[in-house]
């Protein structure tokens, strides 16, 4: 299994009249999206189940990937990593899932599968995290494949 966490990209700041899940990207979370869209689509399985947060910033993150995707409603603000693990099946589902979401549910996600425990770890906005899961020897193994945030892409 593959389990590949993207955050989404920067986006305007909450205000009184800008309730937190409609949060649109900046100009700035525009390039990163589309910049992390095309290493994405360069490096990804072919078959890859992608799910999205309800939220506006994380839909506009994903549209740029061009691809099919699912919303899904356990990812939105405010999830923890159970949510995460509950919609990913992991590590039993077979393929590839993309997570379009949100800190600070994902990078918790990363601490569980890199550390055994959640911690407040930080994925950077529009950064991806790629995780995969194997068998050696009879033991079961979670490997990092690969980070990569906007900034390393220029």
């Amino acid at each position: 299994m593959d389990l590949i966490l993207w955050r989404h990209a920067e986006a305007e700041e909450a205000g009184k009249n800008l309730p937190d899940k409609k949060r649109r990207l900046t100009a700035r979370g525009e390039k990163q999206a589309h910049d992390m869209a095309k290493w994405l689509k360069s490096q990804m399985p072919k078959k890859v189940k992608i799910l999205v947060s309800p939220a506006v910033r994380a839909l506009q993150t994903a549209h740029t990937l061009a691809l099919p995707f699912e919303v899904e409603s356990r990812m939105a603000v405010g999830a923890d990593a159970a949510h995460l693990i509950a919609v990913t099946e992991w590590p039993a589902y077979s393929g590839a899932i993309l997570l379009v979401g949100h800190q600070p549910a994902l990078g918790r996600l990363a601490a569980l599968l890199l550390g055994g425990c959640e911690a407040d770890w930080i994925i950077k906005k529009g950064g991806v995290w790629w995780f995969s899961r194997r068998s050696r020897e009879g033991q079961d193994q979670t490997v990092l494949r690969a980070v990569m945030n906007p900034e390393m892409l220029r």
